[in-house]
């Protein structure tokens, strides 16, 4: 698989022309508890799973554990600043979450090109966030890339 590395410039990602099958790009963050406070407050989602150690060690996860979409953000950075990068639009995300995450993990995403839809200008992704080898989320993203033409 090739690896892109981020055009010169932050005002354009890569075009459409400039994408090929396997290529891929990849974001990593550890999360802190900070983070998922914060994403709670923004977000509004306060389930204590997230938030309250006494009641999400009564859970199947035995303590806190990160919010989903806070991990799945991450598959956003790849793709908004790196691949395809700034210009291109999300238009659709599947997400299959497999693992929890918790304060402290280093998540890292990772997407790949899978499909080119020369017509629409559309790249179909794999995305996938990982912690150490462990796959923690699952998914296919389409996005639109804007072409030179």
């Amino acid at each position: 698989m090739d690896q892109l590395t981020n055009p010169a410039h932050d005002l354009h990602g890569f075009f459409f022309e400039d994408l090929a099958i396997g290529t891929t790009s990849e974001f990593a963050k550890t999360i802190s508890e900070a983070d998922i406070q914060l994403f709670a407050d923004v977000s509004g989602d306060i389930n204590p799973v997230h938030l309250n150690a006494e009641f999400a060690g009564t859970t199947m996860f035995k303590g806190c554990i990160a919010h989903g979409i806070l991990t799945a953000s991450f598959i956003s950075t790849v793709i908004g600043t790196q691949m395809p990068g700034p210009g291109c639009i999300y238009v659709s995300q599947n997400l299959k979450f497999k693992a929890p995450v918790r304060a402290g993990d280093t998540v890292r995403a990772v997407c790949t090109i899978t499909e080119l839809n020369e017509k629409r200008k559309f790249v179909e992704l794999q995305t996938q966030c990982f912690v150490g080898d462990l796959m923690v989320i699952d998914g296919n993203a389409t996005i639109m890339v804007p072409s030179r033409g």
